[in-house]
């Protein structure tokens, strides 16, 4: 078996090749990654619902837009919540209802009392569902082109602008992915 190179807390942008719908133009950031698989939120596809609707308590701590994101297709039913603690040091103790995945980014749970955490969280977004992966086949897929695979930044979590975040993403790469970020939304108009 070979060896898995953990991914956790990189950003998966979906390339343009990628013909799955459920990710069409996506920015997922993972969560989780190992040889049992992977598992990410699509940070990019708000949805009408307001925080406030499912999650009462938290919807004050929500950062703009205070809507619930899809965070992928798997369990549209639960919700999962990232949140960023500033200057939370690595070998610091996190705080209480906080679990971090890769530096300042985290997770939040959502059935302690949002008190706890009000006073520390830097942003804090819910997600509906999230994205899935069995072993070995999100290995498959970045082998088929179907990903860039990009560091991310805290401020990913909560762009503002959403609808921005994969070209944004793309462009801050030094690389040529800054020129994908110019790729056409329907490139048979060209």
């Amino acid at each position: 078996m070979t060896e898995v190179s953990s991914l956790t807390g990189r950003l998966l942008v979906a390339t343009p090749a990628l013909a799955d719908p459920n990710f069409d133009r996506a920015v997922v950031l993972l969560l989780d990654h190992d040889e049992e698989g992977s598992l990410g939120v699509v940070l990019n596809r708000p949805t009408p619902v307001d925080v406030g609707d499912i999650l009462e308590g938290w919807a004050d701590l929500a950062g703009e837009p205070g809507v619930v994101f899809q965070g992928g297709p798997v369990s549209l039913d639960s919700a999962l919540g990232v949140a960023v603690v500033p200057g939370g040091a690595a070998g610091e103790e996190p705080p209480l209802g906080w679990r971090r995945v890769h530096g300042a980014i985290g997770l939040v749970d959502l059935e302690a009392p949002p008190e706890l955490l009000a006073s520390v969280l830097g942003s804090l977004r819910i997600f509906a569902g999230y994205a899935g992966w069995g072993p070995g086949q999100l290995e498959d897929e970045l082998v088929d082109g179907a990903w860039y695979v990009v560091e991310s930044e805290p401020g990913d979590v909560s762009c503002p602008a959403p609808e921005r975040l994969w070209r944004e993403v793309l462009r801050r790469q030094r690389n040529e992915l800054a020129m994908v970020a110019t790729y056409p939304d329907d490139p048979s108009l060209n």
